[in-house]
């Protein structure tokens, strides 16, 4: 495809899919606007990057749906200021939209990766559980911004870090892509 094409899908993921899904935030429709998601897929799936729909990359990794990136970073509510660890990215594509607002270390892991005083944590798929490694990376106050997996259903949900805590409170369904990395331990039962 040609690059106007892809001007074109873009254009009509922000007005038909983002806007209509209640994406209201002018930073996350102007980022997601300007940046190209086919240069986040293989070259055999650019056709469907501008799909509202997850798209599997391989090797166990996912794309998740723009809809889903949009909704968690509009909740994210993301400050220029904000010290964000970000974590689970399949491909850099969210890692880049934030890094347009503000700076992004990048982690892959369930241990958070190295430091704390994180004032967002953004972990880029569903898990079921939130380890405390994560939670002892973020600083009192600090925004999480995560999917849940509730019986092989997903969700997005927000949490704010009060007292060392963090609840997270569904905001949305959506189909977001499951992080292994964060199933939930086997209990011991007899």
């Amino acid at each position: 495809m040609q690059s106007a094409d892809f001007n074109n899908m873009r254009r009509f993921m922000v007005e038909s899919q983002l806007r209509t899904s209640g994406v209201t935030d002018a930073w996350v429709l102007a980022a997601m606007g300007d940046l190209p998601r086919e240069d986040f897929v293989p070259a055999a799936l650019r056709d469907v990057a501008y799909n509202d729909r997850s798209i599997a990359l391989g090797n166990g990794r996912v794309l998740n749906p723009p809809v889903a990136t949009a909704l968690m970073l509009q909740a994210a509510e993301v400050h220029p200021g904000d010290d964000i660890l970000f974590i689970g990215a399949a491909t850099s594509y969210a890692a880049t939209l934030l890094a347009t607002r503000s700076k992004v270390t990048v982690s892959n892991g369930r241990d958070g990766g190295t430091g704390t005083g994180f004032s967002l944590i953004f972990i880029d798929g569903a898990l079921e559980e939130l380890p405390d490694s994560i939670v002892a990376a973020a600083q009192e106050g600090a925004r999480i911004v995560t999917g849940l997996i509730d019986r092989g259903v997903t969700s997005l949900a927000l949490g704010i870090l009060r007292g060392g805590k963090v609840a997270l409170r569904r905001f949305a369904d959506s189909e977001i892509a499951v992080l292994p990395q964060f199933a939930r331990k086997p209990e011991f039962v007899f």
